[in-house]
């Protein structure tokens, strides 16, 4: 239950995020970035992003999990389809056409649905977006359990891609207030949503088998 209410919650709150065009969070605005400067498809650029994260995680654990790796890529797959369902359902329901003042709330509101998200399906621990597992693995391997401070390391990558794709492209697009309060916030309202949302639903990282395989 975790896992799919955790998939739907990620994949809406980001798509009302993209809907709302106000910002959405780091990793999707480094792909949208990207995908102009390069000229392929978004779709392309997410699944190329998940796959160098499953990759970057079998680094992190230090060992091969293939059922980790598997189910990492098709996490993605699934969470790909569902966020262009949901986009088209909100741009049907006219999100984009409201006016500042309501697209910047649902920009805000569309990150707190996704970090929610993240909170339950990382709790879950069965299968979950290859980024999302990087912060995990960061958070209770390297930095102590301490949400926000993985969330910050894990924004890097991202933050260089677009200062990349700007080289390439003199423009910044999909950064907008919704992303400044991903950057800033998102540790916190997954930290918050970990004790305040379904609070029984308890972290099953298996730190052992992390490291050890």
């Amino acid at each position: 239950m975790g896992l799919v209410v955790g998939l739907l919650l990620n994949a809406s709150g980001n798509a009302l995020a993209v809907s709302a065009n106000m910002g959405s969070g780091l990793w999707t605005a480094s792909a949208v970035n990207l995908s102009h400067w390069l000229g392929v498809n978004i779709g392309v650029i997410l699944m190329i992003i998940g796959v160098l994260n499953t990759l970057t995680n079998q680094v992190l654990i230090r060992h091969w999990d293939i059922p980790r790796l598997v189910g990492e890529i098709i996490y993605a797959m699934f969470f790909s389809y569902f966020v262009s369902f949901f986009v088209s359902f909100f741009d049907a329901m006219g999100v984009g056409g409201l006016n500042l003042f309501w697209r910047t709330l649902l920009s805000i509101g569309g990150i707190i649905v996704f970090c929610i998200g993240i909170s339950l399906y990382q709790r879950a621990n069965i299968v979950m977006h290859p980024n999302d597992d990087t912060t995990n693995i960061l958070r209770f391997l390297y930095l102590k359990g301490n949400a926000t401070a993985s969330q910050l390391v894990d924004f890097i990558p991202p933050l260089i891609a677009i200062a990349v794709a700007f080289v390439g492209t003199h423009e910044i697009l999909s950064v907008n207030v919704g992303t400044l309060c991903s950057i800033v916030g998102n540790g916190f309202f997954i930290a918050t949503a970990d004790k305040l949302v379904w609070p029984h639903l308890t972290h099953n990282f298996r730190t052992k088998q992390a490291v050890h395989g």
